[in-house]
């Protein structure tokens, strides 16, 4: 009998859990929603849990697929709230972003333009959504929750189930 009681309350702890875990991930939606709602100057794009706000559009007709190749530069934030800062920033390729940040950098090597093609699982799921689409010369956001980001694991200075934003500046695509 105890041991039913015991299975019983792992299995009633892990739906709360599992509970939690999708609060959080709402809110985060929520939070993304009102960062849409708060910058109506930009042009939404949704793809797959993934939102990409255009700030500028592109120069060039030809939009980014999986299997393109893409160049850009980005600063990474974690979404506190409705808003990002330089507080909140884990990464960047962009010189100014990390001056701005006042950000002490020993590699001037960091700064290159980031190369990568679209569907080789070397970006977060919500990360590579959002830059299907983009354009050359585009400057945009791209937000997601945690559950398209690093989920349950802690990468770096950014905490589990974080929601993300990454400011982009696309130099080129190839498809």
């Amino acid at each position: 009998m105890k041991k039913y009681l015991l299975i019983a309350l792992a299995l009633l702890a892990a739906g709360c859990v599992k509970q939690s875990v999708q609060a959080t991930y709402d809110n985060q939606e929520k939070s993304i929603e009102k960062f849409v709602e708060a910058h109506k100057d930009w042009t939404p794009t949704y793809n797959n849990g993934s939102v990409r706000l255009t700030v500028t559009e592109g120069t060039s007709e030809e939009t980014l697929q999986k299997g393109g190749i893409i160049s850009f530069y980005y600063a990474g934030y974690v979404l506190s709230g409705t808003s990002v800062s330089a507080s909140n920033m884990f990464a960047t390729n962009d010189r100014a972003t990390a001056e701005a940040a006042k950000w002490t950098i020993n590699d001037e090597s960091i700064f290159e333009v980031e190369t990568i093609e679209l569907g080789t699982d070397r970006l977060l799921v919500g990360l590579e959504n959002g830059l299907e689409g983009v354009k050359a010369g585009e400057e945009c956001y791209i937000l997601f929750s945690g559950k398209y980001a690093y989920g349950k694991k802690v990468a770096g200075t950014i905490p589990a189930r974080s929601a993300l934003v990454y400011h982009i500046n696309v130099e080129s695509i190839t498809n």
